[in-house]
């Protein structure tokens, strides 16, 4: 069961859900969110901020306050609102931005749901000592597991499948987003930076940076 914010949900939201065969409850505050919740505990949380950003900040801010278990949040903004999500990222585990598309809006919650799965066959990708599983959506780093969002893995799944290639922003949100995306060439800055820091300081320079140009996937510094 998903909690949503706010009550009502928009109506592309309350006609995603519903046609992906989600059951969810719309809430208005923190304090509906445990009214309603289910005996087993919320799955997950879906936040809109476009309508109301600080509203749906603060209930991010009490949900993980209040809870020993953290429930994993997917948060919808507009492309005008990408700066603020600086310095947040402990809210929130992945981000859609709005009007969204339904299938990305339905991957990132599959995603978000998943979980670990067993495969018996998997296509591996693999530079240095990175590892991706293109099955189970599993990445590691030097045998550390990684946590990242859909997004986050789609994107540096593309960069390592071509190493050594400098892309735009442009061309990375044609190549990965795969449509007409809103949120800009900021969308890719976001995501790189949030890859960066979960790489961690020894691997963050396998996503290198070119100058008025883009990004390329490389070698990290202490790799020879």
């Amino acid at each position: 069961m998903l909690v949503v914010l706010p009550d009502p949900a928009s109506p592309d939201l309350a006609r995603t859900l519903d046609l992906g065969g989600y059951a969810w409850k719309a809430v208005g505050s923190t304090e509906g969110a445990a009214e309603y919740e289910p005996p087993n505990g919320w799955s997950a949380a879906v936040v809109d901020a476009a309508a109301d950003a600080d509203g749906a900040w603060a209930f991010l801010r009490t949900l993980r306050k209040q809870r020993d278990v953290t429930i994993p949040v997917l948060l919808l903004i507009s492309g005008a609102q990408l700066a603020e999500l600086d310095h947040r990222d402990e809210l929130f585990d992945d981000f859609c931005l709005t009007p969204f598309h339904p299938a990305e809006l339905e991957a990132r919650l599959r995603h978000l749901l998943a979980g670990d799965v067993a495969v018996s066959t998997a296509d591996i990708i693999e530079y240095g000592a990175l590892t991706l599983n293109a099955e189970t959506y599993q990445a590691a780093i030097a045998g550390r597991p990684l946590d990242m969002t859909y997004m986050e893995y789609e994107l540096l799944k593309f960069l390592a499948q071509n190493p050594g290639k400098v892309f735009t922003r442009e061309i990375l949100l044609s190549r990965v987003w795969g449509y007409e995306y809103y949120g800009g060439a900021r969308t890719v800055d976001v995501h790189v930076r949030r890859l960066r820091a979960k790489l961690g300081e020894e691997h963050a320079n396998l996503i290198q940076t070119v100058r008025s140009v883009g990004y390329r996937f490389g070698q990290s510094r202490w790799e020879h």
